[in-house]
């Protein structure tokens, strides 16, 4: 038997008073598969991760979300979803060791998962320094660490290379990318790289589906059109 789709999303509506972040966003993304979303600032996806994420109801539409309804069953969900956002989620106080122990904490992981992880992006070194301290890249290496921490079965990903020089996003590209195996929601501002990363594209522009097909038959062209 075929597993059921990892997001199923129709008509979904999101509105911040009588603007509507999201308008009537339809689509099907099967379990494994990546769908990169672009669009331009304000387009509505970043709401669209929080909605996916269950930080955010819908007003109008249907979601479901690894075979769950959102909102109704946000509580099934949210163990299983890893969010790397624009805020790093990190205590900046802590160190980043003291980071991801509270959080393996939370989620019944073992200690060794945070080591594991602190050693595959090369943070073991400056990991019992507070965050506060380390460089906006390092920080967003830890927060890819966070974000898969409990070996999530959907990654939610905003611009997830940010801040990232090439070497540091290639050490964390097995843990976010293709190679990590998990349906993935990446919204981004690249039209090459995102394409050639994804199953699905989805375009928004103020909200509304603009562009939408498998990412093989979308050209960087197409994306760019969105942003004029």
């Amino acid at each position: 038997m075929a597993a059921p789709p990892a997001i199923e999303l129709a008509g979904l509506t999101r509105r911040y008073g009588e603007r509507d972040a999201l308008a009537e966003v339809t689509l099907t993304l099967p379990a494994g598969a990546t769908l990169v979303v672009f669009g331009p600032n304000g387009a509505g996806k970043t709401t669209l991760l929080r909605v996916l994420a269950t930080l955010l109801r819908p007003h109008e539409g249907a979601a479901r979300v690894l075979g769950r309804e959102l909102p109704a069953e946000s509580w099934a969900v949210r163990g299983r979803i890893g969010l790397l956002a624009h805020d790093p989620l990190l205590y900046r106080d802590l160190s980043g060791r003291e980071n991801l122990r509270y959080h393996a904490a939370l989620h019944g992981a073992g200690r060794e998962r945070a080591e594991f992880l602190l050693d595959a992006v090369g943070m073991d070194r400056r990991a019992d320094e507070p965050v506060r301290f380390l460089s906006r890249g390092m920080v967003q290496r830890l927060a890819v660490c966070r974000a898969v921490l409990h070996d999530p079965d959907l990654l939610l990903l905003d611009e997830p290379t940010s801040h990232l020089d090439p070497a540091a996003a290639e050490l964390v590209g097995p843990l976010i990318g293709r190679a990590s195996a998990r349906t993935r929601v990446v919204a981004s501002h690249d039209p090459a790289g995102g394409l050639a990363e994804a199953d699905l594209a989805l375009g928004l522009r103020a909200g509304r589906t603009a562009l939408l097909g498998p990412a093989a038959g979308v050209s960087p062209a197409e994306v760019g059109a969105l942003y004029r």
